[in-house]
């Protein structure tokens, strides 16, 4: 196999979640032929039909049996007993693929299945699904992250470019660390930006995702060209009065509308923006600890 142009092959799905079923349809899309899939749930099912049409949902270990790489699209907890239950049934073959898309684990969890002669690989697309078509055409500027053993590396990596990605190499110790910051980074925002529309919600605008769409994109586009240095807003100017006020107000939104989550996360994280700006630079002593001093609130 040339390394960097894996020849066609046969690969098993499992599961069509909405991770499985796209990157299946882009290995499809690449030549590869998709051998099977696991779909046990209705919104699998129609998932499978839609994005691998003609492809048979098979049993997991018929997908096995069938297939020269096995994509492992499942949650990253499920991972470590699927792996160890098919390698006790000894459904694992020498020389086969064995690829999974979790972004916690590299590919030590695939212990079992290496065990049995198999190539264990992680491959892991840093981008939200939607399970989606257009996810399609998002994964053509998506990282992996990708990590396995030096020979068999190429493979992954070019799996991750047949889809139209970049692969990016994480060490095997590395894994949870960069797991954390895409989940950090991912999560995170959306649960900010549902907290924001919950307020501007609150005091009548009709329509907060609107309103909130050109300062969500371009701080997300400041920050991603100009890192730290694009940080704006009361926190990193050191305006503790405002800071101050916005702690209080927050506090009593929280108990009239029981969202606790909202005081407490702002107060988190004007925290963690302060010390950030204090030590590179951008507040003074002072006006650190004007800022910390305003978030106490009694």
């Amino acid at each position: 196999m040339n390394p960097l142009k894996p020849a066609r092959l046969g690969i098993g799905i499992i599961s069509a979640g909405k991770v499985g079923a796209v990157l299946g349809a882009a290995l499809r899309a690449a030549g590869h032929a998709i051998v099977g899939v696991h779909a046990v749930s209705e919104a699998s099912q129609t998932r499978a039909e839609a994005l691998l049409p003609g492809v048979p949902v098979l049993a997991i270990p018929e997908i096995v049996e069938r297939s020269e790489v096995v994509l492992l699209a499942v949650p990253d907890d499920a991972l470590s007993s699927l792996v160890k239950g098919l390698a006790e049934t000894k459904a694992w073959q020498q020389g086969q693929i064995v690829l999974h898309t979790s972004g916690r684990h590299g590919t030590d969890v695939l212990a079992p299945a290496k065990e049995c002669g198999a190539i264990g690989l992680a491959i892991h697309p840093a981008m939200t699904f939607t399970g989606l078509s257009l996810d399609l055409t998002r994964l053509k500027t998506t990282s992996f992250g990708v990590t396995g053993p030096a020979p068999f590396l190429p493979i992954a990596q070019a799996l991750a470019v047949e889809m139209g990605g970049e692969p990016v190499q994480i060490a095997e110790g590395d894994r949870v660390l960069y797991h954390a910051a895409l989940a950090h980074v991912s999560n995170h925002l959306v649960t900010i930006t549902g907290q924001s529309l919950q307020i501007l919600r609150s005091i009548g605008v009709e329509d907060p995702a609107r309103y909130l769409e050109p300062l969500l994109r371009a701080s997300l586009d400041n920050a991603l060209s100009a890192g730290e240095n694009a940080l704006t807003g009361p926190v990193a100017r050191g305006d503790a009065h405002t800071v101050a006020a916005h702690a209080q107000t927050l506090a009593g939104f929280a108990v009239e509308e029981e969202a606790g989550d909202i005081s407490s996360a702002y107060l988190a994280l004007a925290r963690a923006t302060a010390e950030r700006a204090h030590r590179r630079g951008a507040l003074t002593g002072e006006q650190y600890n004007s800022v910390l001093a305003a978030l106490t609130v009694n």
